[in-house]
């Protein structure tokens, strides 16, 4: 009976010792990737032949449940030797068991890392670079207003943007500009300039106005009685001699020597006056010349009318025998 126990000792020692050695042996490997471009088969490993074990093949890491190799179960991982590491920001992997991750192209971003995708860039933002982490901000005076930009644009002329990330440069206010583009603000109008809200640059104060403060919106009327040579001036008094009615350029005046101011109207000089009526009665005794010398020319013509036609001498000749003052002679009946 004392032979039988220690043989079942024994036998029971022997058992626990081939299990303990299987357990502490390296546990047989298969390799099944799944990857696009491969996929390959190390032998597996037992605890009579070890030198068989192979490390995992690239796309695939070691899994301590199956014990097996296998591919990295999630898109945004990439395999380093021996593990499934998430992608690092700013690169991304949309597929299972690849052995890389890709870089976010421009206008791309990853701010996270086992992203399997990038982002756009939001308006006011670009990247011009491959595997970017985050998104520039646009500068104050450019914009873009599209997503996944690769630049941003400069505030055209009369715009500005005054803050960082702009979606779109507004127009200046009213009596403001922008004289160069990339504005950041906005100067206001010099004197004799103005602008309203909807322009985008001053504008010269209309003949017959002006402005001489800075940063308005409006021109003034230049007032009755005086004239505003330049828009930038304020308006000068109106001579007494002279005539300035609302919006003058420039004073107005009666003919000289021939008429004067009376009033709001211009009236005849006394020279002219004087002028004028020695004038007419120039005038008025040549017309009664005329019509005399007329009538005289009218009377001898009548007269020499009335004259009686008088005999006039002839030089004496023959003609055939006859003399040249005798008298005709008709033959006949």
């Amino acid at each position: 009976m004392e032979s039988l126990g220690v043989f079942s000792v024994l036998v029971t020692a022997c058992v626990l010792g081939v299990v303990m050695s299987q357990t502490t042996l390296s546990p047989a490997v298969t390799i099944t990737t799944v990857s696009t471009n491969m996929s390959t088969t190390a032998p597996s490993c037992s605890s009579l032949n070890t030198s068989t074990c192979a490390a995992c093949a690239p796309g695939s890491h070691y899994d301590n449940e199956t014990l097996l190799c296998s591919c990295c179960p999630e898109a945004g991982l990439c395999v380093s030797p021996g593990a499934c590491l998430p992608c690092v920001q700013g690169f991304y992997q949309p597929l299972a068991g690849q052995q890389a991750c890709l870089p976010c192209s421009f206008g791309f971003y990853s701010n996270s890392s086992g992203s399997p995708v990038c982002q756009s860039c939001p308006t006011g933002s670009y990247s011009n670079n491959s595997g970017s982490a985050s998104c520039t901000a646009c500068a104050p005076g450019f914009y873009t207003s599209l997503q996944n930009s690769t630049s941003c644009n400069p505030c055209q002329q009369g715009t500005y943007c005054n803050s960082s990330s702009c979606t779109q440069c507004r127009v200046c206010p009213a009596g403001s500009e922008a004289l160069q583009t990339a504005s950041k603000e906005c100067t206001p109008c010099r004197p004799g300039m103005h602008k309203l809200s909807q322009q985008t640059m001053c504008q010269i104060c209309t003949s017959g106005f002006y402005q001489i403060q800075w940063g308005q919106e409006n021109c003034d009327l230049c007032p009755e009685n005086h004239y505003c040579p330049s828009p930038d001036v304020n308006p000068i008094q109106c001579p007494a001699d002279a005539f300035c009615p609302e919006g003058s350029t420039a004073p107005g005046y009666c003919m000289e020597t021939f008429f004067r101011k009376a009033g709001e109207t211009c009236e005849l000089a006394p020279v002219t006056i004087a002028l004028l009526v020695i004038g007419g009665g120039v005038g008025l005794l040549f017309i009664i010349v005329l019509v005399l010398r007329r009538r005289r020319d009218n009377d001898s013509e009548l007269s020499l009318a009335r004259t009686p036609l008088l005999r006039k001498d002839r030089p004496p000749g023959r003609f055939y025998g006859i003399p040249c003052d005798a008298e005709p002679v008709y033959a006949g009946w």
